[in-house]
C-alpha cells in the first residue's frame, strides 16, 4: 500500500483540475463547430394540445376550420384547415388530434395520420402549404363527445425554429339527437255537414261548409298545430286560417272554394294536401228557368228572368227592353206604337216609313232629300232635286251658266258663250286656235305651218330649226349640228373657227404651234420623237405626253404606261411595278426596311450585291456565318452564335464568362461574386489552416497528456518513505493495482461539416427536394431524407 503526504495530494488535486479544464476546453472547440439548429420539414404528432411550442412565435395568426357542431354517427365529414396572417410566406404546418372517430388523408402526400393511445393525429410532411384537406369519420352510435385539439404554424421559411407565428384551439363536437319523422294527411276533401263522408261540388249559398282529413303520424305523435287553409279562386283568406268550419256568412254566390291541409306533429310540419273536390257556392231557382231566385227579376215565371228598362214587363214581351216608355211594335219597323213615348212611329201602320223630318208628307225613307221640304225625287240621282236641276234627267249635269246649251261639267268655256270644246286641252278654245289638235302650239306668225313655239324664227319665213343653237338658221349653216362652226372657207370641211389655215384646204391643224401644218410637218407634237418612230412605238404622233403621266414621250422609259416612267435595271418592267428595281436581289420593300438604295444593287460599295451581303450599309461587313447579327470580321467568335465579344482575351465569350474583364477568372459556380479559381485558392487556404489547427490542437493534447504523465511518474520517484508503526506480523499483502490507469490516448478525428441545404422546394406532385452544399439532392419520403 502506497501512503501519500499531504503536498503530494495538492499536486495531484492540481493535476486533475488541469485535466478537466482541457477536456472542456477541447469539447467546446467541437460543439461549436457543430452547425445550428435547423427546422424541421415535417410536423410532429399529438401536439396540438401544447402547440409548436418548439418554435418561437412572431405574430398571431388566424386558424379556420370547419368542423361540424354536431356529427351523425358513421358519417365522413371533409375538414379544411387552414392558417394566415402572423409571417408572410407560404411555408407553414398543423397538428389535429382527436379521440374519437376516423382521420384519413387522400393521396396528396403532403399530410401523415398516426393512431396511438392518445387517439388519432394528423399532420404535414412538408412545409410548403398554409391549408390542408382531409376526411375525419364519425364514431359509432353512443360514442358520446368528440375532443378535438387543433394547432396551425405560419413558417417564415427560413429554415429555423425562429421568428415563426403559431396558434391553437380545442373544440368539442357531441352527437346528434335522434330525428323526427313528419306526420302525413290522407283523405282531405269538403262536405256540407260534419263528419259527412261524402265530397260535395256545389252547395247553397247558405249553407255552412267542413273540413275533412284524416292524420297520422309514424312516430306515434299527436297532432299539433296542423295548418287549415281555405282557398277561394285559388287565393288563401287569412281569416279563416286553421278553422275547419267556413261559415255560409263567408261565401257568396259564384265563389268556387278548396282546402289545404299541411300535417303538423309540434315538431315537423308534414307535406301540404288539397282537397280532392272544389264546391261551387249556388242559388235557388224557384221556376226552373237557369236563373238564380237572387238574380230572377221573375222567380216565379220560367218565361221570364230580366226586366232590363224595369217597366213591368220581361224583356222576352217587351219590344224595346231597354225604352220603359214603349212596350209595342204593330209594324215591326223598331218603332213603337205609342206617339208619345221614345222613338214614336210617323207611320204606325206602314213598317216601311216611321219618320217625316222635314214634314213634307214622304216618309224619310222614299224621300230622297228627308230634310227637304222642297225636294222629294232625284231622277237622275246626282244629288241634285230635280226641281232644282237644269238637267234632270242626265246624272252627269246640274247647271249651264252660259246658256250655250251644254252643261257646265262638259263644257270647257262654261262662262263663255263662243267656246264649248279645247280638243289639245291647252286653254285655247277650238275656234280660237290656230292648231286645235296641237297642245304645244296655238298661232303661227310668219304663216310657215310652224308653230310659233316650235319656229326657232317665228318672224322669219325662211328658216325655222335652229339645230346647234347658234342663232344662224340651218338653211344657213355650213354646219347646222356644230354651235362652234357656222362657215368653211376654204371648203375643206373644217369649220373656219377650227381651221388653224382656214383659207388652206390642205392644211387644217398645227399641234405643236410652229406654223408649219401637221400634214407637212414630221414632229408634230415636238416631243422629240419622229412621227414615223412613233407610229413604230404606238405612241400619239400628236401627244407629247401620250400616257398622260407628265413625262414626254421621249424621255419616258414606258411611254405607253401612265403607271411607269421609269425602268432602272432595264428589263422591261417599270421601276413601280418591278419589285427589284436594281436586280441586285433584294425586293424593294426589303431594301427600304434595310434602308439601302432600292436603285443602286450595292448600297454599300463594297463589291457585294445587296441580295447576298449580309450588311448591305457596311462596307466592312458581309458574312455573319453564326447569324448572330454581329459580322464575322468584328465577331471574335464567328462561329458561335452565342458569343461576340472576348473583352478578358481569354478565349471565354463575355456571355459564358461570369469575370469577363478578369482574365484569371470565367466561372462563379454558386454565384457569390467569386471567381471559382480564386474561391478554391481560399478553400484550400482555409482547409490547409483547419488541418494546422487540428494538428496543433493534437500537439497540443498529447504534449498535455505526455506532461501529466512525466509529473506523475516524477512525483513517484522522489517520494521518501516515512517512519511506520511495526504491526503484529500478518501474512504478505499482495500487491495492489495502481489507483489510476493509464491508457494511451487515440488520436482524434479531424471534424467534417455536415453539407447544408442551398436549395429547397416542392414540385407539382407535392414531393419535397432539397439540394446539398455538398452537391448531392436528397427528397422527403414521408419518414426521412433519402438520395436521390
Amino acid at each position: 500500500m502506497h501512503h501519500f503526504s499531504y503536498s503530494d495530494w495538492v499536486r495531484r488535486k492540481a493535476m486533475n483540475t488541469f485535466t478537466r479544464s482541457l477536456t472542456i476546453i477541447v469539447i467546446a472547440c467541437m460543439v461549436l463547430t457543430l452547425p445550428t439548429m435547423e427546422g424541421k420539414q415535417n410536423g410532429i404528432h399529438n401536439q396540438a394540445g401544447s402547440g409548436c411550442s418548439c418554435h418561437y412565435s412572431g405574430g398571431s395568426p388566424t386558424l379556420s376550420e370547419n368542423f361540424p357542431s354536431t356529427y351523425t354517427a358513421g358519417q365522413t365529414y371533409n375538414i379544411q384547415i387552414s392558417v394566415s396572417g402572423g409571417v408572410s410566406g407560404s411555408n407553414g404546418g398543423f397538428n389535429v388530434v382527436v379521440d374519437k372517430g376516423t382521420l384519413s388523408i387522400p393521396g396528396s402526400g403532403i399530410m401523415s395520420v398516426k393512431v396511438d393511445s392518445a387517439g388519432q393525429s394528423a399532420t404535414h410532411t412538408t412545409n410548403s402549404y398554409r391549408s390542408w384537406s382531409f376526411d375525419w369519420t364519425a364514431p359509432t352510435t353512443g360514442s358520446g363527445t368528440t375532443s378535438v385539439d387543433i394547432a396551425v404554424l405560419a413558417a417564415n421559411g427560413n429554415g429555423a425554429t425562429s421568428s415563426d407565428a403559431w396558434t391553437s384551439s380545442s373544440i368539442t363536437i357531441p352527437e346528434a339527437g335522434p330525428s323526427n319523422t313528419a306526420p302525413t294527411a290522407s283523405n282531405v276533401y269538403i262536405s256540407d255537414m260534419p263528419g259527412s263522408p261524402t265530397a260535395i261540388t256545389q252547395a247553397y249559398y247558405d249553407t255552412d261548409l267542413f273540413a275533412n282529413y284524416a292524420f297520422s303520424d309514424p312516430d306515434g305523435d299527436a297532432e299539433s298545430g296542423t295548418q287549415i287553409r281555405w282557398l277561394k279562386g285559388g287565393v288563401e283568406v287569412a281569416q279563416h286560417n286553421d278553422i275547419n268550419l267556413l261559415n255560409q256568412g263567408a261565401t257568396s254566390i259564384g265563389d268556387i272554394w278548396t282546402l289545404t291541409i299541411t300535417p303538423s306533429d309540434g315538431t315537423d310540419l308534414g307535406a301540404k294536401v288539397t282537397s280532392s273536390n272544389s264546391v261551387e257556392i249556388i242559388d235557388y231557382d224557384a221556376d226552373g228557368d237557369g236563373y238564380g231566385d237572387q238574380s230572377d227579376a221573375f222567380p216565379n215565371d220560367s218565361n221570364e228572368w230580366a226586366d232590363s228598362d224595369s217597366d213591368g214587363v220581361g224583356d222576352n214581351a217587351d219590344a224595346f227592353d231597354d225604352d220603359n216608355t214603349q212596350t209595342t211594335d204593330s209594324d215591326g219597323d223598331g218603332y213603337g206604337d205609342n206617339a208619345s213615348g221614345n222613338n214614336p212611329d210617323a207611320f204606325p201602320n206602314d213598317a216601311n216609313e216611321w219618320l217625316d223630318s222635314d214634314n213634307d208628307g214622304v216618309g224619310d225613307n222614299a224621300d230622297a232629300f228627308p230634310n227637304d221640304p222642297t225636294e222629294t225625287v232625284d231622277s237622275d240621282s246626282d244629288g241634285v232635286g230635280d226641281n232644282a236641276d237644269a238637267f234632270p234627267n242626265d246624272a252627269s249635269e246640274t247647271t249651264d251658266s252660259d246658256n250655250d246649251g251644254v252643261g257646265n261639267n262638259a263644257d270647257a268655256f262654261p262662262n263663255d258663250p263662243t267656246e264649248t270644246v279645247d280638243s289639245d286641252s291647252d286653254g285655247v278654245g277650238d275656234n280660237a286656235d290656230a292648231f286645235p289638235n296641237d297642245a304645244s302650239e296655238t298661232a303661227d306668225s310668219d304663216l310657215d305651218g310652224v308653230g310659233d313655239n316650235a319656229d326657232a324664227f317665228p318672224n322669219d319665213a325662211s328658216e325655222t330649226m335652229d339645230s346647234d343653237g347658234d342663232n344662224v338658221g340651218d338653211n344657213a349653216d355650213a354646219f347646222p349640228n356644230d354651235p362652234t362652226e357656222t362657215m368653211d372657207s376654204d371648203g375643206d370641211m373644217v369649220g373656219d373657227n377650227a381651221d388653224v389655215f382656214p383659207n388652206d384646204a390642205t392644211e387644217t391643224s398645227d399641234a405643236d404651234e410652229d406654223m408649219i401644218g401637221d400634214n407637212a410637218d414630221t414632229d408634230d407634237d415636238n416631243d422629240g420623237l419622229l412621227d414615223t418612230e412613233e407610229a413604230t412605238i404606238g405612241t400619239d404622233p400628236f401627244d407629247e405626253d401620250t400616257d398622260g403621266d407628265e413625262v414626254n414621250d421621249k424621255d419616258d422609259a414606258l411611254p405607253l404606261d401612265a403607271s411607269e416612267t421609269m425602268d432602272t435595271d432595264g428589263d422591261g418592267t417599270g421601276d413601280n411595278a418591278d419589285t427589284d428595281d436594281d436586280n441586285d436581289g433584294l425586293f424593294d420593300l426589303d431594301e427600304l426596311s434595310k434602308g439601302t438604295d432600292r436603285l443602286d444593287p450595292d448600297s454599300d460599295d463594297d463589291g457585294v450585291l445587296d441580295g447576298a451581303d449580309v450588311f448591305p450599309m457596311d462596307a466592312t461587313e458581309t458574312m455573319d456565318s453564326d447569324n448572330d447579327g454581329v459580322g464575322d470580321n468584328a465577331d471574335a467568335f464567328p462561329n458561335d452564335p452565342l458569343e461576340t465579344v472576348d473583352t478578358d482575351a481569354d478565349g471565354v465569350g463575355d456571355n459564358a464568362d461570369a469575370f469577363p474583364e478578369d482574365a484569371s477568372e470565367t466561372m462563379d459556380s454558386d454565384g457569390d461574386g467569386m471567381g471559382d479559381n480564386e474561391q478554391k485558392e481560399l478553400e484550400d487556404e482555409a482547409a490547409a489552416r483547419m488541418q494546422l489547427m487540428i494538428i496543433i490542437g493534437v500537439v497540443l493534447v498529447l504534449a498535455a497528456v505526455g506532461g501529466l504523465l512525466f509529473m506523475r511518474r516524477k512525483n513517484g520517484d522522489s517520494m521518501e518513505p516515512k517512519e511506520t508503526t511495526p504491526l503484529p506480523q500478518a501474512d504478505p499483502i499482495q500487491p495492489t493495482q495502481q489507483m489510476y490507469a493509464t491508457s494511451t490516448p487515440e488520436p482524434v478525428q479531424p471534424m467534417v461539416a455536415e453539407p447544408t441545404v442551398e436549395n429547397q422546394w416542392t414540385d407539382e406532385n407535392g414531393h419535397t427536394w432539397r439540394r446539398m452544399s455538398d452537391g448531392s439532392t436528397l427528397w422527403w419520403n414521408g419518414n426521412d431524407w433519402q438520395q436521390a
